[in-house]
């Protein structure tokens, strides 16, 4: 090669032998180049021939394991249905073996019953024969022998009915008021209340005294109106930062109350601006009483009530009774209602509803001469209840018969909520001198040393001197001042009385 270079450089010259010679070398190249791409592409060929041949291999042998595994498993499923077809057949032979015994013993029954039934017409002839034998003898006819026997057996079926009954009734009559205590106990337990007292005044705080004159205004006209919009009687005194609001009717006191509080934060106050900002609480006040009813329910669970009832039920917020808040009252009967159905087994959505809307009568828009159970229970028919829950809201004050069942557990639950301790208020003097009454009451008797009225009245203890009293006469002693108490005084719920003797042996030793 190099010497055909030199011979074409010697031949061309410099510059033309230069361009020869690239272009010979650029062929070499080319050739070199085309000899690895065939190389390469030969060893590639080799290569894919080669996995080719492996996958081939490999899949044929998954091929063949799989036909192995689907001959064994129908080798398997043969083997099972071998054994099935022999159990069957062992199964159609035991059933034709019982069939034969079945037909065997029906056979044998058919000869015992034709052998049965000529021995029962020998029987009738023999019974017809000692009968009428009987009946020669006697005088009597079968069918007078007959019902002089019934008569016989029926007397002595009703005597020992009597029995059996009479001593059911002593042992329902036990049972009955030993579940009766469990199941008002256990109610009265489950249920948690708190104690309500509402007052008939209600006092309005302010900043200052300089709020008092505004309140009251040039010659009073401005508390003049107020009192005449609201219906609330209001008491500016020397009580600092402070204005009294009294009214029976919660709800006007309410009114008053937040119109006070509005004017106040305003600022502006004068007879029109009054009358207005009571006119905006009136009608905030009444949603937010349907809105307590509504909420009431929902919290019960008490659905499809109409909403005239349900507002009545918001109104209850802002009624009392002897001090005890209404809503919360009803609501509490509501739940113990449905404690005591559960108990019982009876309809707790029922005895729920009825137990809530049992008072609904101490809230109307009118007020008519009429109880407010009575009032309440058409109330109720008016707008859609149905009538067991009429008549136990009808009967809670036994102002009607009772006709289901959960009206006397509303009017048990309705007892038990208004005479807890604590849970309705009485006027201070009244309630001291009933608490005195009972204590004099025991004290008039000889041989009491000491009587505690405790418990708010329901409880009177009397400690009597041991050698005046003997424990028999204690046992009177309690059971005397138990019937005074009932006949001679007015209580809520019941008086426990409970006689203490003591003997105390006292020596000295010197």
């Amino acid at each position: 090669m190099e010497l055909l270079i030199g011979g074409i450089i010697g031949l061309f010259g410099g510059g033309l032998a230069a361009v020869l010679i690239q272009k010979m070398m650029l062929k070499n190249k080319k050739h070199a180049l085309i000899q690895e791409a065939e190389l390469a592409t030969e060893a590639i060929k080799k290569e894919k021939m080669f996995q080719a041949k492996e996958n081939f291999h490999k899949l044929k042998e998954e091929h063949e394991e799989a036909v192995k595994d689907r001959e064994r498993k129908l080798q398997s499923n043969e083997d099972r249905f071998k054994a099935k077809e022999k159990t069957f057949s062992q199964k159609i032979e035991e059933i034709a073996r019982k069939e034969k015994e079945i037909e065997k013993i029906q056979s044998d029954f058919e000869h015992k019953t034709a052998a049965i039934e000529i021995k029962n017409q020998e029987l009738d002839k023999i019974q017809h024969k000692r009968v009428t034998e009987l009946s020669r003898i006697s005088g009597m006819s079968v069918e007078e022998a007959k019902n002089m026997m019934m008569e016989a057996l029926k007397d002595e079926a009703r005597t020992g009915a009597m029995v059996h009954i009479k001593e059911i009734t002593e042992e329902a009559k036990l049972n009955a008021n030993k579940e009766a205590r469990k199941i008002v106990v256990q109610t009265i337990q489950r249920v948690a209340t708190e104690q309500a007292v509402e007052n008939a005044v209600s006092v309005f705080n302010i900043e200052s005294d300089e709020v008092k004159g505004r309140i009251i205004g040039r010659e009073g006209r401005n508390i003049r109106a107020l009192e005449a919009a609201t219906g609330v009687e209001i008491v500016v005194d020397d009580t600092p930062e402070a204005i009294i609001l009294s009214c029976f009717d919660p709800v006007r006191r309410e009114i008053a109350r937040l119109s006070l509080h509005q004017l106040v934060t305003d600022g502006r106050i004068h007879p029109a601006r009054i009358e207005e900002v009571v006119a905006k609480t009136k009608k905030s006040l009444e949603e937010e009483i349907a809105e307590t009813g509504r909420r009431t329910c929902i919290d019960l669970g008490i659905h499809g009530l109409h909403p005239e009832l349900t507002r009545m039920v918001g109104r209850m917020k802002y009624r009392s009774s002897y001090g005890q808040n209404l809503l919360q009252h009803s609501r509490e009967v509501a739940n113990m209602c449905a404690i005591m159905a559960a108990e019982l087994g009876l309809n707790v959505k029922v005895a729920k509803r009825a137990g809530l809307l049992h008072d609904i009568g101490k809230v109307p828009d009118e007020e008519p001469e009429l109880p407010h159970a009575i009032l309440g229970m058409k109330l109720a028919e008016k707008y859609g209840e149905k009538p067991d829950i009429c008549n136990a809201i009808g009967a809670h004050h036994d102002e009607i018969e009772m006709t289901t069942l959960i009206s006397p557990i509303v009017q048990v639950c309705d007892a038990i909520s208004g005479a807890r301790p604590g849970a309705r208020r009485e006027i201070v003097e009244s309630y001291i001198k009933r608490i005195k009454d009972l204590e004099n009451l025991a004290l008039s008797y000889d041989g009491v040393s000491t009587a505690y009225a405790i418990q708010a009245g329901r409880e009177l203890r009397v400690l009597v001197e041991s050698e005046k009293i003997s424990d028999i006469k204690a046992d009177e002693l309690s059971f005397t001042i138990s019937q005074r108490i009932q006949t001679e005084m007015t209580y809520p719920g019941q008086v426990k009385v409970t006689v203490i003797r003591e003997k105390r042996a006292v020596n000295y030793a010197k």
